[in-house]
């Protein structure tokens, strides 16, 4: 334990910079209400806002830059995990919230929600000790590698990667989850209980820079993975439905937000920082992990950079292939969940 805390003070990093999907606490229940210049007054809406992760930094940026207001929203931003946030999309009372691949599963087995945006691009990594001697998905048959839990997305990112270098992550490694904090699976590598670590941002980069590790996969700049949105934007059905342009309207918001990070990453860092929304005061560190997500601009959304549907279809078919997801058609399941909506701001 003494080991543990004397790393998570040397890092200065708490869990508030995890994973697209945390639920760590930062505090308050802010509430930003509409400033009467928006086309309709969509009152009060509640927002997964305080999840502390960096790679949420539209939904902070949206918040605090008044891009709601400015949409008509009355906005709360509470605290929310992955189970909440499904029966919430589910049942509409959560219009809209951002996760990544780890809810098309839900989608396959009947809950109501889909894929309407791309957040950003990837931010999972795998790390060795640089004297391990593990360079390649082969090097690890036989090894124990560390995850944050069964069937998140790290694990699920390295079943994939391995899968596709022919190796079965069931039968030929050794899975060991440490829970949601990053640290403890850092300092479990450094200790030797486990060779290798999949690891949400930014726990791979901070252990690449502090401690001289080694990452032999990231999702952001592998060429399988690469240019490819790993975590979405995902809208309640029962809102698509009712209310389309709510959910329109919200998209501008986070549009206007992407676009700013994209332009000002040092800027949002800070904001994002000295409002409280992660726990950390490396802005330099943080400015950089915001460029790399590569939120896109209005630019890139004009130039048709952006292949949302592809990068769906992608996450389906290699989920589909080591069994976290049940189709016999990606193809067509991928045009079942991605329902676009039409926002007229990128024209």
């Amino acid at each position: 334990m003494k080991h543990v805390v004397a790393f998570v003070l040397a890092l200065g990093l708490a869990l508030s910079l995890a994973a697209c999907g945390g639920d760590a606490e930062t505090g308050g229940a802010p509430s930003a209400r509409g400033d009467g210049t928006a086309e309709k007054d969509w009152g009060k809406i509640e927002l997964v806002g305080k999840s502390g992760s960096l790679c949420a930094a539209p939904t902070y940026i949206a918040y605090e830059n008044g891009y709601f207001a400015e949409e008509g929203f009355d906005v709360t931003l509470i605290t929310a995990d992955g189970e909440t946030r499904k029966v919430g999309l589910n049942n509409g009372t959560l219009p809209l919230t951002n996760t990544d691949f780890q809810f098309f599963p839900p989608i396959a087995q009947g809950m109501k929600f889909s894929v309407v945006e791309g957040l950003h691009y990837g931010c999972i990594s795998i790390v060795v000790k640089p004297d391990s001697g593990i360079t390649e998905p082969a090097d690890l048959v036989g090894k124990t590698i560390g995850i944050d839990e069964m069937g998140s997305s790290p694990f699920q990112v390295a079943s994939a990667w391995l899968a596709q270098n022919g190796i079965d992550i069931k039968t030929e490694v050794e899975i060991v989850p440490f829970g949601a904090d990053g640290n403890l699976q850092i300092e479990a590598l450094k200790n030797g209980e486990i060779d290798a670590t999949a690891l949400w941002d930014p726990f791979g980069t901070v252990a690449e820079e502090r401690e001289g590790f080694v990452k032999i996969f990231d999702l952001g700049t592998h060429h399988d993975y690469a240019g490819k949105y790993c975590c979405f934007l995902f809208a309640s059905d029962k809102v698509l439905d009712e209310e389309p342009e709510k959910i329109a309207s919200l998209l501008r918001a986070y549009h206007k937000a992407q676009d700013w990070i994209a332009k000002n990453p040092y800027e949002a860092a800070k904001i994002v920082i000295d409002k409280k929304y992660v726990s950390t005061g490396d802005y330099e560190l943080a400015s950089e992990l915001l460029q790399s997500y590569r939120y896109p601009t209005y630019e890139d959304r004009k130039e048709g950079k952006p292949t949302l549907e592809n990068d769906i279809r992608y996450f389906i078919t290699e989920l589909a292939k080591i069994d976290f997801l049940q189709t016999d058609d990606p193809e067509a399941f991928a045009k079942r969940i991605y329902r676009p909506v039409e926002t007229n701001d990128y024209e």
